[in-house]
């Protein structure tokens, strides 16, 4: 019998139909990733509440009370840690990920022993103030070691990709390095913001994808679950050490900022961002990201199920 012959063409859709994603040049080898599954009825995962004033200590609190980094990050792996680190703002107006957050963060999975620790954002305003003025750059430069790096992002590794079960975000450039991770970590703050209401974890997952994100916007609920089924977070620490509670996302001063002194971390999103409506003040199903990421399985939002620590 004779076998039938693929063009290259034909090959790269046909591979892009069973949910790979092709990067790399026209030419040469080309890297395969595998956008994971929808999960079909998620089960209730723990979340460990911390508060406190030291937002270093509410860290290893909340981490230690799931086991403890080790569970998540392995002796060699590379980790992506993505804070929100939008915008060009003081720790204390909230608009960005707190500093300390993001240190420990990244002081645990060096303990953990992870090989190298990735710190990324695609910033709203210039990266290299942005880093700056929310103490992002301090925080990585305090922990002494070349381990841990504080990159800008580069635009030139953005990935086509193609999002199995997606609805309405089919295909769109998804940052390489978040793809390529051994451990993603999502550190993202809590603070208002205009179009949803609230951003946090599954939001802050816009920092790894390229092109027009205004388009995201249009069908944001649906767009937002899309992408965070194709860029999964294994771990998520909610920084709500201080809230910005208007005047968001980028917010300025600190009228707006209610000191919280709380932080929460979990393996579901959703369960991520209920706390953080809960604890901005909202029903967490009255913000439309978290209702579509209940409804299409991707975690639970409705935290009576979910196991408080």
């Amino acid at each position: 019998m004779t076998p039938v012959r693929l063009d290259r063409r034909r090959f790269l859709l046909r591979l892009a139909r069973l949910g790979f994603v092709m990067a790399g040049p026209a030419t040469g080898a080309l890297p395969l990733f595998r956008v994971p599954e929808a999960a079909a009825a998620p089960t209730p995962r723990p979340l460990a509440d911390a508060k406190g004033k030291d937002p270093a200590a509410l860290v290893r609190q909340a981490v230690g009370k799931l086991g403890g980094m080790a569970r998540f990050v392995r002796p060699g792996q590379t980790v992506v840690v993505k804070p929100n680190l939008g915008w060009d703002r003081r720790p204390e107006e909230g608009a960005n990920t707190h500093p300390a957050v993001l240190a420990e963060v990244c002081r645990l999975a060096l303990e953990a022993g992870a090989r190298t620790v990735r710190v990324f954002d695609r910033t709203c305003n210039d990266a290299r103030r942005t880093y700056e003025r929310s103490g992002a750059r301090a925080a990585v430069e305090g922990l002494g070691t070349d381990r841990v790096r504080l990159e800008y992002v580069d635009e030139d590794r953005f990935e086509v990709v193609a999002l199995q079960n997606a609805t309405k975000l089919t295909r769109w450039p998804l940052y390489r390095p978040a793809l390529e991770a051994d451990v993603l970590i999502n550190v993202p703050v809590v603070k208002h913001h205009g179009l949803t209401g609230l951003t946090a974890s599954m939001k802050n997952l816009m920092g790894v994808m390229g092109g027009n994100r205004g388009r995201i916007h249009q069908g944001v609920e649906d767009n937002l679950v899309d992408a965070n089924f194709a860029v999964r977070s294994h771990l998520v620490v909610v920084d709500a050490t201080r809230i910005l509670l208007r005047n968001g996302p980028q917010g300025g001063g600190t009228e707006g900022v209610r000191i919280a002194d709380r932080l929460a971390a979990t393996t579901d999103v959703v369960a991520a961002d209920a706390w953080a409506a809960r604890e901005f003040g909202v029903d967490p199903l009255s913000i439309a990201t978290i209702r579509r990421g209940a409804e299409r399985g991707l975690g639970v939002a409705d935290l009576s199920r979910v196991p408080i620590l």
